[in-house]
């Protein structure tokens, strides 16, 4: 399809961003990090945990630059965007050390401005400045909509709220679309009750007992100061059965909404933000799929592949930093890997692997560099084996959070336990096979389920000095040299 006028003025503004951002880093090299996933992946923990170990000498072992002590020190400088608010770090902090709680989770963009003294490998001492901008990953799952028309996007979605366990979910918002009519009179009473009923059935789907994760428009769950605007006052409809409608019906009203949520929220971010990244990492919590049981785990699967065609990736060469800036590494990693014994690790890197394998295959032709991992920011547990019969079991030690329930038992957040979450099998497949691949809880009973991980309360850490203490983690300098260990050379 041949580009419109408007596509073609974007990116010529586009461009014009891209030649001023290169101008004001010329003297001063900057990495844009952007750092994303969807709900409860642990971004804001990430973020923490990255500053943190690198301002208070973290163990990074695998992190070259730090490990040989070529850095000589990291500190935090002012937030360079004026209009985009400041990451709350220290507060971050002091929520998880002190309060031993999991700070709240990302509902809006922000950033935070690292800046890294160091000394190259031939001696030159050298600074980079690390802008870090973190963003819901529901964010990027509006990003397809741009190419989409509100009659494909409202077809696709009702095709998708018809399947699985979300057909169930969906019932009260299918309920009301069958009493209304897309040639009817637009009515501001009826959008505003399907729309809620629409939000209620996308909330539904996000329980942890359905974990899914394909769903777009994302600001739905995260309105902010979007909350009750027309832009957000919208839903799919059936189409009219000769495909148009007249102006001044329910279906004009949809069709002008949605363009408004384009317009409003979608392009601003993808302009301003989103083409500005130069390295990305994608958390993934592949445990709560695994919780919930196939369904989640397939559609965890087909969201991060419209996830991952959302970047612009490829090679960063002269001509892209000057007009066309690309994503020139992306990271996967699989958050929590606390929560299982470090003999799964490597399952749980390579069934993340399977879930983006064919979107991933896509990036590295284009030339951009793509990495699994399994990683803990912040280590919640122990190992430990325990005796179960005549069989030792690999298990882990920690203190779950107030109200979590295993056994029929539920949890105070004051008492430490030991617990068996269950064996990741040896091959991915099995996990993907059509004929009720595992149980979850989207079809089983807790007690019945083949995977059952429950949320951790930080640890408890002690002051080793005046400085605090410093946050244990699991492969976080390992995500540190696969995304800026090349730009400490």
């Amino acid at each position: 399809m041949a580009p419109s006028f408007s596509d073609i003025v974007e990116e010529a503004r586009l461009s014009a961003r891209a030649l001023l951002d290169y101008g004001e880093h010329f003297f001063d090299p900057t990495v844009r990090l952007g750092v994303t996933g969807l709900s409860r992946a642990g971004k804001t923990v990430f973020i923490t945990a990255l500053v943190h170990g690198l301002i208070r000498g973290g163990r990074f072992p695998v992190f070259e630059p730090f490990a040989s002590g070529r850095i000589a020190r990291a500190r935090l400088e002012p937030q360079p965007d004026d209009a985009v608010p400041r990451f709350d770090y220290e507060n971050h902090v002091r929520t998880l050390i002190e309060d031993r709680r999991w700070p709240i989770s990302t509902v809006d963009i922000s950033e935070l401005r690292l800046v890294i003294d160091y000394q190259r490998r031939n001696g030159a001492d050298r600074t980079l400045t690390l802008d870090i901008v973190d963003y819901p990953g529901e964010w990027l799952l509006d990003l397809p909509l741009l190419n989409k028309t509100y009659q494909q996007w409202s077809a696709e979605s009702l095709t998708l709220s018809r399947e699985g366990p979300r057909k169930l979910l969906a019932a009260p918002w299918h309920a009301h679309l069958a009493t209304l009519s897309a040639a009817a009179k637009a009515d501001e009473q009826a959008a505003l009750t399907e729309a809620r009923l629409f939000t209620d059935y996308l909330r539904a789907c996000r329980d942890e007992r359905f974990a899914m994760s394909l769903l777009p428009p994302g600001r739905f769950l995260m309105p902010g100061n979007l909350a009750g605007s027309p832009a957000l006052t919208f839903a799919p409809l059936e189409g009219p059965v000769d495909g148009t409608a007249p102006e001044g019906s329910l279906w004009a009203m949809m069709v002008r909404r949605y363009e408004a949520y384009k317009d409003a929220v979608v392009r601003p971010f993808f302009r301003d933000h989103f083409t500005r990244l130069d390295r990305q990492i994608v958390l993934v919590d592949a445990l709560a799929a695994f919780n919930s049981g196939p369904e989640a785990l397939r559609d965890l699967e087909a969201a991060l592949a419209g996830i991952l065609d959302c970047f612009r990736t490829g090679r960063s060469t002269l001509f892209s930093n000057l007009f066309r800036p690309r994503i020139d590494r992306i990271l996967f990693a699989a958050t929590k890997a606390d929560h299982l014994h470090h003999a799964s690790h490597d399952r749980l890197e390579a069934i993340l692997r399977r879930i983006v394998a064919s979107a991933a295959e896509r990036a590295e032709y284009a030339g951009a560099g793509i990495d699994v991992v399994a990683l803990a920011a912040v280590r919640a547990t122990r190992e430990a084996q325990v005796q179960r019969g005549r069989d030792k079991l690999p298990s882990i030690l920690g203190t779950p959070a107030a109200g979590e329930q295993i056994g029929g038992e539920t949890f105070d957040g004051s008492m430490e336990v030991a617990t068996f979450p269950g064996d990741l099998p040896a091959d991915p497949e099995e996990l993907f096979k059509d004929d009720g691949a595992f149980r979850g809880l989207a079809s089983t009973p807790p007690e019945k389920t083949d995977f059952r991980f429950l949320r951790f309360r930080p640890p408890q850490l002690e002051c080793q000095d005046a400085g605090g203490p410093v946050l244990p983690h699991i492969r976080l300098d390992r995500a540190l040299q696969f995304l800026i260990g090349d730009k400490l050379q």
